[in-house]
């Protein structure tokens, strides 16, 4: 996103780039910017639950893959929602409203309701993959998880073929359907489909047991700062 907004208005300034409802908190009771671009769920959970512990009457323009938030999220200052795969053109509406509200532009509460159910999301639906001399097509629905190795990412479907792609983990978590995929630490994006059992590890972590095995180099363990995360991801 720090891209894009740099290609809209290369004037604006990103006074900081935050990662958790912790670091949020800390930031917000110290800080106090023009705009707020807010992903809903962070790496330790919701970021409603900033607004629990601090003040924030700022507008914010709040960043998902889910609609289902858009009423709460609407109820703290926000002026927009962005649906992920974020668009150029999106964005900029975005920034041009904050511009606006700042000449007592009045948001229209239902007409953007209206929007967000009836924007197109456009996840991915496959990957072509150079194959030796071939290319091969495989279809989101076959890939069983994603996993970074050194400084290569790696797809693996479900029947146990592992293919090295020309994304990072980051971008992946833009253009895959979040309802289907997770990421469960820095090194791994896992699918709903392929996971078998979870087991209860030390420090809140999660031990997931997936099909086909994730490689040795690799393991498949929830972080402590996304547990709480996985565990609303798996209980929908």
């Amino acid at each position: 996103m720090e891209e894009l907004i740099k290609e809209i208005d290369s004037s604006i300034e990103i006074s900081a780039k935050l990662t958790s409802v912790e670091q949020s908190i800390k930031y917000l009771k110290q800080n106090k910017p023009d705009l707020i671009f807010l992903d809903i769920q962070l790496e330790d959970g919701l970021s409603f639950s900033i607004f629990e512990k601090v003040d924030v009457d700022v507008p914010i323009s709040f960043t998902t893959a889910y609609d289902q938030y858009a009423i709460k999220a609407f109820k703290l200052n926000s002026i927009d929602y962005l649906l992920k795969p974020i668009k150029k053109d999106e964005l900029r509406e975005a920034l041009n409203k904050y511009k606006n509200i700042k000449s007592s532009y009045q948001m229209d509460f239902e007409e953007i309701i209206r929007s967000i159910q009836n924007k197109d999301i456009g996840y991915k639906k496959r990957f072509l993959i150079q194959y030796g001399q071939k290319i091969k097509k495989v279809e989101i629905d076959e890939v069983a998880y994603f996993y970074a190795l050194e400084k290569n990412v790696f797809l693996t479907t479900s029947s146990g073929s592992t293919f090295p792609i020309d994304f990072t983990l980051d971008k992946l978590q833009d253009v895959i359907d979040p309802e289907k995929f997770f990421r469960i630490n820095r090194k791994m994006i896992v699918a709903f489909s392929a996971i078998k059992n979870m087991i209860p590890y030390s420090r809140s972590r999660i031990k997931i047991e997936l099909n086909p095995p994730e490689p040795k180099e690799v393991e498949a363990l929830v972080s402590v700062e996304r547990s709480s995360a996985f565990k609303e991801w798996m209980d929908k």
